[in-house]
């Protein structure tokens, strides 16, 4: 009986933070957390992430603390304990997940061919059917959730469970290629549609966008039917955001931002690289692009890497033994994509060439992209080659000694990760070399700029580290 009491104690708490708090965020952020043990006042639970118990406590902490206190008294405590990464039992993975998505109808404003109209003159109204652009295949269920994109797979859930009323809005997803942008911003849009049939969804590249718009401007009335047209969304999904440049497509895609968010409708933007390192963005627009929630998707380590490749093979219908997988897991560690585009090399070059799926015609069709992949820079790589060329410690480097050859140092790694590593954010940089911020690494590339230029033996410094970094090929 006192084994199982913490169960009904937090069943207790239960009961008391859902009469109190909305029923659709009470299913998204108690229903997932599972009671542990009870020791004296204190109650250990399980939340899905360190995100998770991040938001519970800002947003809830008053009524978990009145929960508790009605429960076990006024020296009542919780504990928190994260779920283990675990493999997920194995799915079916559909080619294609249901039916597409479709919108309803929905009424635009436009104006008459005659000309603008007075300021009496009320514009008509045009019934369009908006096609959401939402490919069915990047549902939730075909998404491999590992550490590397945790974080945006719980905010997504809660914006498909309430889009447009969670702090999580805009939703801004970045990181490198190949690592599931574009599918988890489609799966939420995706899950509001079989969640809210009735709300207009739309999914839209940066580019298409730009191109919509300056169809619109060059014709007479057509921009004003271009701004009323997005203003109709409930969910907008702007892929590739950074490609949203120039003046007057900034401007425009500002109107409507403002518009949509005002009136509390969602917003979910993907991007090759964080806000802060958004280039000839407008400060205004870049202010709320950092409003809601950024979220930085990583390299996938490899429990999922391996997750990902049984999830490939059981959509094309083909069983592989578990040391082909493995060793593909193993073999390529940059991203989702080049994973999968391996395993579809490998599966057609034994269904055209008839030969049995094998270990070692795995390594032979990996052997080109794991060559490519080892001569890749990293900045673990970085760091390494600056403190063998300097002769200090990867601690001294990492420290926060302010000597002036560790600076130094310090400085040109931030400058060789910046300038050799593709699509690699300031602020992971940062995270990386000695916890720093965006703007740290940006004075960093700056002051390193400037020396090279004014100091030879500082110069010599950087060329001879990039030769090592990046060896001539002869």
């Amino acid at each position: 009986m006192t084994s199982e009491r913490y169960i009904s104690v937090w069943n207790n708490c239960l009961n008391f933070i859902g009469q109190n708090i909305d029923p659709k965020q009470f299913a998204v952020w108690f229903r997932p957390i599972k009671p542990v043990s009870l020791e004296d006042a204190t109650l250990l639970v399980e939340v899905p992430s360190e995100f998770f118990r991040e938001y519970l406590e800002d947003a809830y902490l008053d009524i978990l603390k009145a929960a508790l206190k009605k429960e076990l008294g006024v020296g009542a405590k919780l504990r928190y304990v994260t779920t283990p990464v675990q493999r997920a039992q194995s799915l079916n993975y559909p080619a294609a997940h249901g039916n597409t998505p479709v919108n309803k109808t929905i009424s635009v404003e436009t104006y008459t061919k005659s000309g603008n109209p007075g300021p009496f003159v009320f514009p008509g109204m045009q019934r369009i059917q908006v096609n959401p652009q939402l490919n069915p295949v990047y549902c939730f269920e075909n998404l491999v959730v590992g550490e590397c994109n945790r974080m945006g797979f719980t905010a997504g859930e809660s914006i498909s469970a309430a889009p447009g009323k969670t702090p999580f809005n805009p939703l801004f997803l970045f990181g490198g290629p190949g690592l599931g942008k574009t599918h988890l911003a489609q799966a939420i849009g995706i899950a509001i549609k079989k969640k809210y049939p009735e709300l207009v969804v739309l999914y839209v590249p940066a580019s298409r966008f730009k191109t919509q718009f300056m169809d619109a401007v060059n014709v007479k009335n057509k921009f004003t039917d271009f701004i009323a047209f997005y203003q109709k969304m409930d969910v907008l999904i702007m892929d590739d955001i950074q490609d949203l440049n120039g003046p007057g497509t900034q401007n425009a895609f500002f109107a409507i931002f403002n518009h949509l968010h005002q009136s509390g409708k969602q917003l979910i933007f993907t991007s090759d690289r964080a806000p802060a390192d958004l280039e000839h963005f407008e400060a205004r627009l870049l202010s709320r692009l950092k409003w809601g929630l950024s979220v930085e998707l990583q390299k996938p380590d490899y429990a999922t890497r391996l997750e990902m490749l049984r999830a490939r093979a059981d959509r094309e219908g083909i069983q592989l033994k578990e040391e082909v997988l493995e060793f593909l897991a193993q073999r390529i560690k940059s991203n989702f994509r080049e994973l999968e585009g391996a395993l579809i090399s490998l599966l057609a070059n034994a269904t055209l060439a008839h030969k049995e799926i094998t270990v070692q015609l795995a390594e032979s069709i990996t052997e080109k992209i794991v060559g490519e992949e080892q001569n890749d820079v990293t900045i673990d790589k970085v760091q390494r080659i600056v403190c063998e060329y300097f002769k200090i410690s990867r601690d001294e480097l990492l420290s926060k000694t302010r000597k002036r050859q560790i600076v130094q140092a310090r400085q040109i790694a931030m400058y060789m990760s910046r300038i050799l590593i593709t699509n690699c954010s300031l602020s992971t940089i940062g995270a990386e070399i000695g916890g720093k911020d965006h703007a740290t690494v940006l004075h960093a590339c700056t002051t390193v700029t400037d020396l090279m230029s004014t100091d030879k033996t500082f110069k010599q410094y950087v060329t001879d580290i990039e030769k090592l970094l990046v060896p001539v090929k002869r």
